[in-house]
């Protein structure tokens, strides 16, 4: 599988997709490239640093709602809702932005930049589009009284426990785990892409017994996953965002689908009924590539139709004249 750049019927650029289509044994199912290269997960695994929220009782004492479990996992666009509801979290778990240690950056909807830009807003931690995971990682050290200082730092308590959560969902032993520093400061785990999507699979075995803020009553969770699982699939709009492939994908199938991006080309999914976890890596990290990429692999797993602004993408010229598109070809093997 490969994305290649046209312009003029000519193929121009190419990027090429790396794939595993895991089931819940671990089992690859579907493939197309290295299914075993290793690569670093970044963003992508933002749900699997966030379950201990749920595992260890943080999310339970500290009332968090779905809303704040999916903000853990996000890779948020920085919408004033969203800065809204991580400024909230970070008050019920008695911490505020001077506690967060990722750094500021433009909004990852250009929309959101350029109005942010026209008003001249400064842009603080709390705009961070990882802002709500490390939210989450300051409430689990307030849990267990763990220091809240240095969080980030590889040998800190937190960042000690979600490696543990890494390398149990993931069946790679924490020893055998790349680890390196994220965009936003925390620890990032380099492992193979069949571990990562068999890690997305087994998010599958979820039993939605929920006991968090606005469940009716104590209902015991029998699968920490469920919570992480139906936050995200409740609030596809605080995953990405306002016209980001993950919320696009999620909100056009219901349900049926989780989607979360990872830098450097790197996108996992899950699609929950047939309970198969997708990785995939475009080689030379082409963000855009990877999203027409990720959509092409679930439309053939099953989940169609791809959003209509995830089937191609033209290319545009300073006139805006389309001149090209940007589209994938080839496809899994089996």
């Amino acid at each position: 599988m490969r994305v290649e750049q046209l312009r003029g019927g000519v193929v121009e650029a190419v990027h090429d997709v790396h794939v595993a289509v895991v089931d819940s044994t671990g089992g690859i199912v579907a493939r197309a490239g290295d299914p075993e290269l290793v690569t670093f997960w970044r963003s992508a695994a933002k749900p699997f640093q966030a379950l201990p929220l749920v595992e260890d009782g943080a999310a339970e004492r500290f009332g968090l709602t779905s809303q704040d479990l999916a903000l853990a996992c996000a890779s948020h666009s920085s919408e004033p809702g969203q800065v809204a509801q991580v400024r909230e979290l970070l008050g019920k778990i008695g911490c505020s932005e001077r506690d967060l240690l990722c750094g500021p950056h433009p909004p990852l909807s250009e929309n959101v930049a350029q109005d942010y830009h026209a008003r001249g807003l400064r842009l603080t931690a709390v705009y961070s589009n990882c802002s709500g995971k490390h939210a989450g990682m300051l409430a689990l050290a307030r849990h267990h009284g763990w220091p809240t200082a240095f969080y980030t730092r590889l040998e800190h308590p937190v960042q000690q426990r979600c490696l543990a959560a890494v390398g149990r969902w993931t069946e790679v032993p924490v020893g055998d785990i790349k680890t390196a520093v994220d965009g936003c400061g925390v620890v990032c785990y380099g492992l193979p892409l069949r571990n990562m999507a068999w890690a997305y699979a087994r998010l599958a075995i979820a039993d939605f017994g929920l006991r968090i803020a606005e469940s009716k009553g104590p209902r015991p969770i029998r699968n920490p996953q469920s919570a992480i699982v139906e936050s995200m699939l409740r609030h596809p709009d605080l995953i990405a965002g306002e016209g980001r492939p993950c919320t696009e994908l999620m909100r056009a199938h219901p349900g049926r689908v989780i989607a979360k991006v990872g830098a450097e080309g790197v996108y996992c999914a899950l699609l929950t009924q047939p309970g198969l976890g997708v990785a995939l890596k475009v080689t030379d990290g082409h963000a855009i590539a990877s999203a027409l990429a990720i959509a092409a692999v679930l439309e053939e797993l099953g989940l169609r139709p791809r959003p209509p602004s995830l089937t191609a993408r033209p290319s545009v010229n300073t006139r805006g004249e389309t001149v090209g598109e940007l589209r994938v070809k080839g496809g899994l093997e089996q």
